[in-house]
C-alpha cells in the first residue's frame, strides 16, 4: 500500500480578517419572491432544495412580491415596525446604562430585530418559546412591560426574578417566554420535550426552540432533532444564523453541511432558510411552520439568515475578529429600514412620521427607564431581599434552609 504522506489537520478560515475588505460573495441571495410556498403537508423529501435557498418577500424597491407575501395588513406591519424600533431604542438605552455602571452586563439585538418580533406574531397565546439571550423581541412584540424588563436587568427590588438571573435572562410564563438558560443549546431539548408533553396531554399549544449558529455544534441540538423527528413533536426549531458565534465565524459550527438548515434533512425534517432581515418573510415562514405543528405534521427547522451588527455582548470587542465595516457591507440590509421603505412605498408611512415615531418611542423608553431606576440599579437603590434566595425552591422549605434563613436574620 502506497504511503499517503503526513496527515494534515484542517481548521476552517473566515473569508476575511480584521483590517481586510468585507466579503459576502459566498452568500447567494435569490430574487425576492422566487422561492415557492409549498403546502403545509408537503413531503419533506420534495423540498430539500429549500434548505439551500433563502425565502424573501421584500425586493430592493420595497415591494412585497411572491407567494409568501400578502399575509399582513398595513396596521399589522406598522405595529411590527414600532416593535422593532422600540427594541432598538431599548437596546441603546440599556447598553448605555451598562456603560454607566447601572448593570453588570447587556446583550444587544442590533440588526436582528425582525427575527423575534415577526416570529411572535405568528404564534398564539399559550404557545411557549424557549429562547436564547437575543430574542427580547418576543416579549416586546407581545406587550411585556419594558419597566419589568429593565427591573430584571438592574436586579433591583422590583426584579420579578429576585436577582436570581443574569441581566437580560428574562422569564415570563404568561407571555410564553421560558426562563433563559446560560448553558447554550439546553433550550432546544427542553422545547422538544415541552412540545411532546403538549401532544401527550392532547393540548393545542405548540413550542418554539431557539438557538444561535455557534451552539448548533452542541450535542443537545442533535438530540433535539432526533426526538422531534421521531415523535413528530409540534415544535418549530429556529436557528438564528447571524454569521458569528461569540468570536468565531459560522464555518466552525456549520462544518461541511453547507447551511444550518441542511442539518434537518438527515432527520427527515422540512428545512427552510429565510431572509432574517425581512419582517414579512420571517412572519410568513413562521406562520407556515406553526400551521404544520398545529396540524400534527411535526417539526420544521428554520434558519434565519441575518447579521449581528453589534458586539456579542457588552464584554465583547468584535474589532478583534472581524472588519469594522463588515456590518455596513451585509447584503440583506437593515430590517427596520427595509420595512419602513416598504410602508412608504405603500403610502402607509412617511419619513416625517418615522422621525416622529422615533422621538415618541425614545420618550417612552426613557420614561420606563426612569421608573425602573427609581426601584434601584446595580450600585444604588433598592435590592431584592436576602430572604428571596430561600423562597420558591421547595414547596415546603427543608429544615436546613430554615436554619440558614434564621442565621441570615431574614
Amino acid at each position: 500500500m502506497a504511503d499517503a504522506g503526513m496527515l494534515r489537520f484542517h481548521v476552517p478560515e473566515p473569508e476575511v480578517r480584521p483590517g481586510g475588505t468585507p466579503d459576502f460573495s459566498n452568500v447567494t441571495i435569490p430574487k425576492a419572491g422566487s422561492v415557492p410556498r409549498p403546502e403545509i403537508d408537503v413531503d419533506p423529501r420534495t423540498i430539500r432544495d429549500m434548505a439551500f435557498s433563502i425565502i424573501r418577500v421584500l425586493n430592493r424597491a420595497g415591494e412585497a412580491v411572491g407567494p409568501w407575501a400578502g399575509l399582513l395588513t398595513d396596521d399589522e406591519l406598522l405595529e411590527g415596525l414600532r416593535n422593532m424600533m422600540t427594541l432598538r431604542t431599548f437596546d441603546a438605552r440599556m447598553q448605555m446604562a451598562q456603560r454607566q455602571g447601572k448593570t453588570s452586563f447587556y446583550m444587544q439585538h442590533l440588526g436582528e430585530e425582525a427575527v423575534s418580533s415577526a416570529f411572535r406574531k405568528a404564534l398564539k397565546p399559550g404557545d411557549m418559546n424557549f429562547p436564547t439571550y437575543r430574542q427580547a423581541g418576543l416579549l416586546i412584540a407581545d406587550g411585556y412591560p419594558m419597566v419589568t424588563m429593565m427591573n430584571q436587568i438592574y436586579s433591583n427590588e422590583a426584579d420579578p426574578l429576585k436577582g436570581r438571573q443574569l441581566p437580560i435572562m428574562y422569564s415570563s410564563k404568561e407571555h410564553g417566554f421560558f426562563s433563559i438558560s446560560g448553558n447554550l443549546a439546553t433550550q432546544y431539548i427542553q422545547a422538544v420535550g415541552w412540545a411532546m408533553a403538549s401532544a401527550i396531554s392532547n393540548d393545542s399549544r405548540i413550542a418554539a426552540a431557539w438557538i444561535g449558529d455557534g451552539s448548533t455544534a452542541e450535542s443537545d441540538f442533535h438530540s433535539a432533532l432526533v426526538f422531534a423527528s421521531t415523535y413528530k413533536a409540534p415544535v418549530i426549531l429556529n436557528v438564528v444564523n447571524n454569521q458569528w458565534a461569540i468570536s468565531t465565524f459560522q464555518g466552525i459550527a456549520r462544518g461541511g453541511s453547507g447551511t444550518f438548515a441542511a442539518r434537518g434533512l438527515g432527520f427527515g425534517i422540512p428545512a427552510l432558510r429565510v431572509d432574517g432581515n425581512d419582517y414579512l418573510a420571517v412572519h410568513a415562514v413562521a406562520k407556515w411552520a406553526a400551521e404544520r405543528a398545529r396540524a400534527n405534521l411535526g417539526p420544521t427547522l428554520i434558519e434565519y439568515v441575518t447579521y449581528r451588527a453589534g458586539a456579542h455582548s457588552s464584554s465583547d470587542d468584535p474589532s478583534a475578529y472581524r472588519p469594522k465595516a463588515e456590518s455596513d457591507a451585509w447584503p440583506l440590509g437593515d430590517p427596520i429600514i427595509r420595512l419602513k421603505n416598504h410602508l412608504i412605498h405603500k403610502k402607509a408611512w412617511s419619513e416625517d412620521r418615522h422621525t416622529q415615531a422615533e422621538a415618541e418611542i425614545l420618550e417612552t423608553v426613557i420614561a420606563a427607564q426612569k421608573e425602573a431606576e427609581g426601584h434601584g440599579t446595580l450600585h444604588a437603590g433598592g435590592k431584592p431581599s436576602t430572604r428571596d434566595m430561600f423562597e420558591g425552591v421547595y414547596a415546603e422549605m427543608p429544615a436546613h434552609l430554615r436554619r440558614q434563613r434564621q442565621q441570615a436574620g431574614v
